[in-house]
């Protein structure tokens, strides 16, 4: 690969999706901003990939309820204008006319002048809402190499998750067919088990995606969306590659993490991915020293551990859990969870299964089991969650999977029904 190739290249965050099935963890935030994995929002990770890889000019696209992203970005992710890099918010600017996006590739379209100000020789479109790490140096190579117009990163899914993504049929690194998100997508290979669906990660040649998002601004009947306009046209045209995220490889990286990625869209698949990190040896690893997953970290003192008092069962202990700085387990139990920032769990409560955000307090003798707690809640003494969906459903949101996530208003739900 040319060396100007290899370096004069613009990533461009889609970051402004309202993410509506992970409600309400999105009700006053939008998806990428949602906590994960305790010290980190979903955004950091696609950030980390791009940084890691050396790629450090940035634009992160934003429309819904951004201020706790821009807020997250402006703290944590300033990078060197002195060596030309940057990672920039781009609120919603209506430069084509007064309404908001209205697609993937509208997105991109009224904010061409991002393209046009850097004129880099390859644009990265990646979306802001995913978990995995990628060098994605890996596959620009193979885009420049396949010399199409776009490379669209892939991976098997079974074919019963399938339909929620853009699915892909190849022949010789082509992509023949995109279908996005047919009702019944066909496996990769007859009587198989998955398909090939897009991760929703993009590399344009920069002259070719500006021809295509101009000509798809004026059909009218187009949805102005990647998936269902851009990538099906480029791969009728033949101007269309895969590329096999499978082969993807960073430094440090165990045999388990091969192609892992998560596309956390519903409440039930946010909290297994969280689970994923808790494990002994776990299939998402954020402690490899080699490719760092970078984040704002708020100025707090470590976590705390306090009472042994074993006779009286009031032992404040975690197994096989992620407890990060400023939470105080003060006599309480944590088992298989995640706690975020500043959570105090007291005496005789008991954790389980559980994701819980920052500031959280946990009342005495109170019970959580498959939980997200969202942030400053304040768990009564006593309380018990995650045992009975039927009573749970009263006062919280229950996932189909089970999950029930605690907010404020609900916990204020339940102190007046039983003041009552």
């Amino acid at each position: 690969m040319d060396h100007r190739d290899r370096e004069n290249v613009l990533a461009i965050i889609l970051a402004g999706g309202e993410g509506k099935r992970l409600f309400p963890l999105t009700s006053d935030r939008v998806k990428s901003a949602v906590p994960f994995g305790g010290a980190y929002r979903i955004i950091d990770f696609v950030l980390s990939n791009f940084v890691n890889s050396g790629f450090t000019k940035i634009k992160v696209l934003t429309q819904y309820k951004s201020h706790s992203l821009n807020t997250h970005l402006s703290r944590g992710w300033r990078l060197s204008p002195l060596l030309d890099q940057y990672i920039d918010p781009v609120p919603a600017q209506m430069r084509t006319g007064p309404h908001w996006f209205q697609g993937t590739a509208d997105a991109v379209f009224q904010n061409m002048n991002l393209i046009l100000d850097e004129m880099p020789d390859h644009v990265c479109i990646f979306g802001g809402d995913h978990i995995f790490k990628m060098n994605i140096r890996q596959m620009l190579d193979h885009h420049v190499e396949a010399g199409g117009s776009v490379t669209v990163a892939a991976i098997p899914v079974p074919l019963a998750e399938a339909r929620e993504f853009g699915v892909i049929r190849t022949e010789d690194g082509k992509i023949r067919d995109f279908l996005e998100k047919p009702q019944d997508p066909e496996p990769t290979v007859p009587g198989g088990t998955t398909a090939l669906a897009s991760m929703g990660n993009y590399i344009f040649r920069t002259k070719d995606l500006i021809d295509v998002l101009r000509e798809d601004s004026e059909i009218s009947s187009s949805k102005h969306d990647f998936g269902h306009n851009i990538l099906p046209r480029l791969a009728s045209e033949g101007r269309a590659f895969v590329y096999d995220f499978s082969k993807n490889t960073i430094p440090g990286m165990e045999d388990l993490e091969t192609g892992y990625w998560r596309d956390i869209g519903n409440i039930d698949a946010y909290w297994k991915a969280n689970m994923d990190l808790v494990a002994v040896t776990p299939s998402f690893n954020l402690y490899n020293p080699y490719w760092t997953i970078r984040t704002y970290r708020p100025q707090v003192p470590p976590a705390k551990f306090v009472f042994a008092d074993e006779k009286n069962k009031r032992v404040g202990v975690a197994t096989d859990s992620i407890v990060c700085g400023g939470s105080i387990i003060s006599g309480g139990q944590i088992d298989r969870s995640i706690l975020s920032h500043g959570i105090r769990v007291n005496s005789y409560s008991h954790v389980s299964e559980s994701v819980v955000f920052n500031g959280v307090d946990i009342g005495r003798y109170a019970r959580l089991n498959r939980c997200i707690v969202e942030k400053d809640v304040r768990i009564p003494a006593d309380l018990r969650v995650g045992f009975n969906p039927e009573e749970d459903q009263k006062f919280f949101f229950v996932s189909s999977g089970g999950i029930v996530v605690v907010t404020q208003e609900g916990i204020e739900r339940w102190i007046r029904e039983n003041r009552e």
